[in-house]
């Protein structure tokens, strides 16, 4: 259940209002275009679902008429939950994802991390996105994006730059984007 995974210009300015992709088999799109999405084939169904990320009961009743939230289930928030303001409790909206899917399901995220650049860059990269995107980034730190995991066990190498995970060998060097990676498999 890719949550915020949309491609389109339009949501990525609304960015907490993005369709939800739903998959019942995990594949890739081999499409390059950046307005293209995947489609339902003979190896799986995709459906997408036009909700706030923070309306959780449409997006899972929507889901359930796709997924067997029966069977684990990967939730993926990537590079979304940093367009949901404290004032909006982005932990509760995890926690009920996480609590509709049954135990062995994961949760895989990135989210922005202010811990990775100096203050100046900080303060120049929020100057900049405010200046180009409606919705204001919230950053936070690792302690701050480890809570998102709770009920689950981090898969190695646990919470880490977006580049340190899983990084294939003499894939460049890493520790350039200012974004936490993580993924936990559900207890």
């Amino acid at each position: 259940m890719d949550l915020g995974g949309a491609t389109s210009t339009r949501w990525r300015r609304e960015s907490r209002r993005r369709p939800v992709s739903c998959t019942s088999t995990t594949t890739r799109s081999s499409s390059s275009a950046p307005t293209s999405l995947p489609t339902s084939s003979e190896v799986g169904a995709t459906e997408y679902i036009d909700a706030d990320l923070r309306d959780t009961s449409t997006i899972l009743s929507q889901a359930a008429e796709l997924l067997d939230f029966t069977k684990p289930v990967a939730v993926t928030l990537i590079a979304i939950l940093h367009a949901i303001p404290g004032s909006d409790d982005p932990h509760a909206i995890v926690a009920s994802l996480m609590h509709a899917v049954p135990s062995g399901s994961y949760l895989a995220l990135s989210h922005l991390g202010p811990e990775f650049l100096d203050p100046d860059a900080l303060r120049e990269t929020e100057d900049v996105s405010g200046r180009m995107i409606q919705q204001q980034m919230t950053w936070r730190n690792r302690e701050q994006v480890a809570r998102f995991f709770a009920g689950t066990d981090l898969v190695e190498p646990g919470l880490v730059r977006v580049e340190e995970w899983r990084s294939e060998p003499g894939t460049g060097e890493a520790g350039r984007s200012p974004l936490w990676s993580g993924a936990g498999r559900k207890r």
